[in-house]
Order: C-alpha cells, then sequence, then structure tokens
C-alpha cells in the first residue's frame, strides 16, 4: 500500500498531450465528471469483492469507536484515581475496571486494524492485477490508428501510474477519510450526549476547520501543484528524448547543448515546484492557527463547565484525550483530500482508456475465418484516413488468383502499404468488402485472420527476446530444429551460431544488437516458420547485401510456391519473377501486367521506373569503374622507387 506522505511521480513525453495544459491552468478544480467516472470505475471494482469491502468498513468502523470510547473510559480512570485512596474499595473496583476496558479497547483496535491492512492488501492487489490485466487487452486490440497518435511510453505510464493512484485511493477512502468521519462524528455525540455546549463547540469547529482546508486545498494548493506535475512531466520527456537519442546527440557533439535544453525546463520546473511547496506550506499553517483555536474553545469550555460544577478533573481528561485524538485526524484531512484530488488525476486517463473504443472490433460470435486456397478480393471498395475529406479508394475492385505471386509497385504515397494493412483488417473500410476465399474478413475474428498471414515488414521489429524466442513467435509449439531450419532459409543460421550465445542471444530492444540486415533476415525466419498461406513481404530484402540477397530470393521461391504472395517492392529487381505487377497510383491500379509487358508499354509508369533504376545502375558501375582505374594509376605512381631498386619487380602502368 502506498504511504499516505508519499508524493507521486508523473512521466509523460516531452510532448505534452492534449488536456495536460487546460489541466494545469485551472484555477479550482470541482470536475464532478472526473470524481464521478473515477469513483464509479472504482467502486465497480469494489463490487466485485463485496465480503473483502464489507470486512474493512466493519472493522474500520469498529477500530475508529474503539478510539472514540477511550477518552471516556480514559477520564472515568482519573476520576476514580482522584475520588479516593487505593484503600477506598469502591475507588479500587472502579479503577480496575476502567484500566481493564482501556487496555481491552487498545487490544481490540489494534487487533481490528491490522485486519483492515491484511484485507486492503488483498483487496487493493487484486484489483491493480486486474486493471492492469484489462487495459493491457484493450490497448492490444486498440486499432493500428491508435498506436500511430499515440506515445508508446505515455501509454505504458498512463496504466502503471493508474495503477498506483488506485493503491492510493483505496488508503484514502477507506484508511484515511472513513476512519477522521466516525470519528469526527463519534466525538461530536459522544461530548454532546454529556455537554451539548461541549458537542457544538467541536462539531461546529470541526466542520469549518475541514471546509476550509476543502478550500484550499483544492482552490489554492491544487492548482499550483498540477502546474508543478504538468513540469515535472515536461522534464521527465526531456530526460527521456536525450537518453533515448543519446546516439544522435554524441553524432553531432552536441552534449552541452542538451544540458542547456534541459536546464531550461529544471529552472521552469524549480519555480514552479517551489510555488507549491510555499502554498503547502501556508496551508499547513492555517489549519495549525485553525486547531490552536479550536483547542482554545475546547479548554475554555471545559473550565468554563468545570467552573459551573457541571464537570469534574475527569471530564476535563474526558475532554481533553477526546479532542487531541481528533485532532490528529483533522490534521490529516487536508492532506487526505490532496491525496483524493491526486488518485482522481492519475487515475483520469486510465479510465479514459476504458472508455476509449477500439476501433477494429470484432462482431459478436464472430467466426474464425479458415483459409484454403487464398484468393482474395476486393469488391468495390472505399476508403479514407481518418477524417480525410478525399478517399484514397473509391470503387476499388481486384481479384488475386488462390497462389497466385503478385507484387504491388508505385512511388510513396500510391496505397500499396494500405492495400497490404487492409487485408490484415488494421483498418476498416468505408465502402464494399474484402474477402478471402469469399469469406468477408469484416464478419471473422481479426486473430484468426493474422494468424494465417505471415509478413514480413520493411523495419523489423523484435522483442527484447532470444533470437530462438523472436523467429518463434510465429510459431510458438514450435521445436528448435524447425527454427535452425527457418532459419537456414532466410541465411540468418550462421551469423546466429557465430554469436556467443547462439540462438539463445537477447537482441536488446526492438533487436538494437543486430545489424538491420540481421534483423531482417530474423523477420524473414519468423516468416518462414509460420508457414501461412498467405504470405506479404514488404521490401523484405531491403536491408541485405548481394549475396544475401540472391540466397533469400532463392529461398523466397521455394516459399512462394503454392501460397498466395503479395511483394511490396520499390527495388524491381525483387519482382521481375513474379506472376503479376500492380502499378499504384494514388489508390488506383494503373498498369497491370507481367515485368515483361510491361517494359514495352511507351512512356508507361512502371517503364520509366525500370529504367530510371537501371540507370542509376549503370552509373553506379560506370562510378566504380572509373575509382578502380584511379586506384591503379595512383599505385603506379607512388612507387617510381622500385624502377631504380629492382625494376623486375616494378609494378606494370595500367593498359600496358
Amino acid at each position: 500500500m502506498a504511504r499516505l506522505f508519499s508524493v507521486p511521480t508523473l512521466e509523460t513525453p516531452l510532448h505534452r498531450e492534449p488536456g495536460l495544459s487546460q489541466m494545469a491552468s485551472k484555477k479550482l478544480d470541482f470536475r464532478g465528471q472526473s470524481y464521478k467516472d473515477v469513483l464509479g470505475f472504482t467502486f465497480r471494482h469494489w463490487a466485485e469483492q463485496p465480503w473483502r469491502i464489507l470486512t474493512i468498513i466493519v472493522a474500520v468502523l469498529l477500530s475508529t469507536l474503539a478510539s472514540v470510547v477511550t477518552p471516556l473510559y480514559a477520564g472515568r480512570l482519573v476520576d476514580a484515581v482522584a475520588s479516593g485512596a487505593a484503600s477506598d474499595p469502591g475507588a479500587w473496583h472502579a479503577a480496575i475496571a476502567a484500566f481493564w476496558i482501556l487496555a481491552a479497547l487498545g487490544v481490540g483496535a489494534t487487533a481490528l486494524r491490522q485486519v483492515v491492512f491484511l484485507s486492503l492488501t488483498f483487496l487493493t492487489l487484486k484489483m491493480m492485477s486486474k486493471i492492469a490485466a484489462n487495459a493491457f487487452h484493450r490497448v492490444q486490440r486498440f486499432s493500428t490508428d491508435w498506436h500511430a497518435n499515440s506515445f508508446a511510453g505515455s501509454t505504458v505510464r498512463k496504466v502503471t501510474r493508474g495503477m498506483w493512484a488506485l493503491d492510493l485511493l483505496n488508503d484514502t477512502l477507506l484508511v484515511a477519510l472513513l476512519p477522521s468521519l466516525v470519528m469526527l462524528a463519534g466525538a461530536t455525540i459522544l461530548l454532546g450526549a454529556t455537554w451539548p455546549l461541549m458537542g457544538a463547540v467541536i462539531g461546529v469547529g470541526s466542520l469549518l476547520y475541514v471546509a476550509l482546508t476543502v478550500m484550499l486545498s483544492l482552490g489554492f494548493v491544487a492548482p499550483a501543484a498540477r502546474l508543478a506535475n504538468a513540469w515535472d512531466t515536461r522534464m521527465g520527456g526531456a530526460l527521456a528524448d536525450a537518453v533515448t537519442c543519446n546516439a544522435v546527440v554524441k553524432a553531432f557533439g552536441a552534449e552541452e547543448r542538451e544540458e542547456t535544453r534541459l536546464a531550461r525546463v529544471i529552472g521552469k520546473w524549480r519555480l514552479r515546484t517551489r510555488r507549491t511547496w510555499v502554498r503547502g506550506t501556508i496551508n499547513g499553517g492555517v489549519q495549525g492557527a485553525m486547531l490552536v483555536l479550536m483547542q482554545a474553545a475546547i479548554l475554555g469550555t471545559a473550565l468554563l463547565l468545570w467552573s459551573r460544577g457541571q464537570a469534574s478533573v475527569g471530564d476535563i481528561t474526558f475532554a481533553l484525550t477526546t479532542f487531541f485524538m481528533l485532532q490528529g485526524y483533522l490534521r490529516d484531512v487536508g492532506m487526505d483530500i490532496r491525496n483524493l484530488q491526486r488518485s482522481i488525476n492519475d487515475m483520469e486517463e486510465l479510465v479514459a482508456l476504458e472508455r476509449q473504443p477500439l476501433g477494429i472490433e470484432d462482431r459478436p460470435g464472430a467466426p474464425a475465418i479458415a483459409i484454403g486456397p487464398g484468393e482474395i478480393r476486393f469488391e468495390h471498395v472505399d476508403f479514407r484516413y481518418g477524417t480525410h475529406d478525399t478517399p484514397l479508394y473509391r470503387d476499388f475492385s481486384i481479384r488475386i488468383a488462390p497462389g497466385e505471386r503478385v507484387g504491388l509497385v508505385g512511388h510513396s504515397g500510391s496505397g500499396k502499404t494500405t492495400f497490404i494493412k487492409l487485408i490484415q483488417r488494421l483498418y476498416d473500410v468505408t465502402g464494399g468488402r474484402i474477402t478471402i476465399d469469399g469469406q468477408d474478413i469484416s464478419q471473422v475474428r481479426q486473430a484468426s485472420l493474422r494468424q494465417q498471414i505471415a509478413i514480413v515488414q520493411q523495419e523489423p521489429i523484435l522483442f527484447h527476446r532470444s533470437l530462438a524466442e523472436n523467429i518463434a513467435y510465429a510459431r510458438p509449439d514450435a521445436t528448435r530444429a524447425q527454427v535452425e531450419r527457418a532459419a537456414r532459409l532466410a541465411s540468418a543460421h550462421d551469423f546466429i551460431m557465430a554469436l556467443p550465445h547462439g540462438y539463445e542471444t537477447v537482441v536488446g530492444e526492438r533487436g538494437v544488437k543486430l545489424s538491420g540486415g540481421e534483423r531482417q533476415r530474423v523477420a524473414l525466419a519468423r516468416a518462414f516458420l509460420a508457414d501461412a498461406p498467405i504470405l506479404i513481404l514488404d521490401e523484405a530484402t531491403s536491408s541485405l547485401d548481394s549475396e544475401s540477397e540472391v540466397l533469400i530470393q532463392q529461398a523466397m521461391e521455394r516459399l512462394m510456391e503454392g501460397r498466395t504472395t503479395l511483394v511490396v517492392a520499390h527495388r524491381l529487381s525483387t519482382v521481375r519473377a513474379l506472376d503479376r505487377l500492380l502499378v499504384m497510383d494514388k489508390g488506383r491500379v494503373i498498369e497491370e501486367g507481367t515485368h515483361e509487358a510491361l517494359i514495352r508499354i511507351k512512356d508507361g509508369v512502371y517503364r520509366r521506373l525500370f529504367e530510371k533504376q537501371a540507370l542509376e545502375l549503370t552509373k553506379g558501375l560506370l562510378l566504380d569503374g572509373n575509382a578502380l582505374r584511379r586506384a591503379d594509376d595512383e599505385e603506379w605512381l607512388a612507387e617510381p622507387d622500385a624502377l631504380m631498386e629492382n625494376p623486375a619487380d616494378a609494378p606494370t602502368p595500367p593498359g600496358r
């Protein structure tokens, strides 16, 4: 459980997310909707453990009531002691009875508090575990568009910060505010039943104290705290940004520049935090002054009652002990209210994730797709990104035959990648439908669809796990022999075995320990192992050297046999042997056919692309040839002394 005195840390990326600046600029935050959403969310999770909640509430009530009546018996003990000597049987029995009752109340309250804390531990941990699992479940299923517009680090922070805020919220509601309210009501009733004037003084004074504390905490301290937290967020973001991009910082020798940039953010954070701490100190001073006034009022009332003969020495002890106990609860009320506000704020974004629509959802009862031959059809498909006015695809129709190998060619932004994403149902079409083997992919479970499509992306992403685990991700039940076979097909086995730990080598975050070509080959091995009926290669050989590319092309030819294959390519050398090429432009197929047919189209787009790449390749070969000849000339001219020392060993001039 979080300590109620702890200060939470807030961290999001450097770029503040929507709503952060608005939240920091508000003067007073009585947003009922935030409290309603977060408390409703919390109470729904409480309802899943009703007996535990009931146990905690009953134990809190009983332990607090024990504290409420403790001063009463302390007063009786003082009266018994003051009424006569220990030899007096009546005084002795009264004192002993009060003593044992006080001891029982102390032991009972302690035992009940242990019940509260143990029950609260189990309650909170179960809630935190379920909330984290539910949040992860939803985040995993949010649409590609949502992930493209969200910071991964910010999403992680929303979940973890919300989890710990729940811990603080449970503590505040059940262990702090509930006992304070019980103590306040119990003390007022108990004293009021004996001396109505004393009950009125404590009741009215406590209400005024709580009201002023709420106003100061939420209207004076909280706004400054939110702004300080916003700058704390920016400072964390600046640190994370610089550390993450340390390679770039080193490359440009910009360490001092980054330190200067961070110093500006730290300066702002220091000013905002200082203001928050000063306001908190002022708030504490006002609360202390009010407690002194209450203490004076209660002491004055007690003396007045004593002077009138309406209170004994024990009664005065009873009143003062009650006040001192109540004072401790009242002193914490301000902190409890700030903790309540803080936990509500920290949980808002987590609760918002629960309300966030998934974007791409399976319909209720959606069946799994069964892909056989692998025929793909786009039937009058319309599609636009988000709120874009102009659709990328309009009444787009095409058929890809079972087992056909199709290349997608075109300039950047022509719609090739979108074509691939629509087949995976990473986006839903806005009109028409896409079918695989006659099954509308919008009517089947997304997971079953994607499990039967193997894809190698242009920028392969690896987990911070071993190479064996990364390759086997496509098929977790694969044997080591199957994993190694897939690696051999991808020309990855040799470089893997050359590593100190072989297939058990951990590749680092996103595969940072491997070169680009090595990551590409691991991703290819993963696709080989998947053995899916539909294969997508998104520039799968773009990061490979020429020798590896030849080996991969041969392996891919074997892999594509009997599978429907889509190859996205900018390097046209990778698509020349495919069955059909689709040349795309702005979401339309403007040319279609084999490589041999397309290069014969006069002024055709594909022919221009091919000629441009062939010309660039020719220029590169000519430049390499000239460089070699210049190197030969320089080598001959650099060694004239060889003719003097040993003419037989002198280099032969180029061209001789």
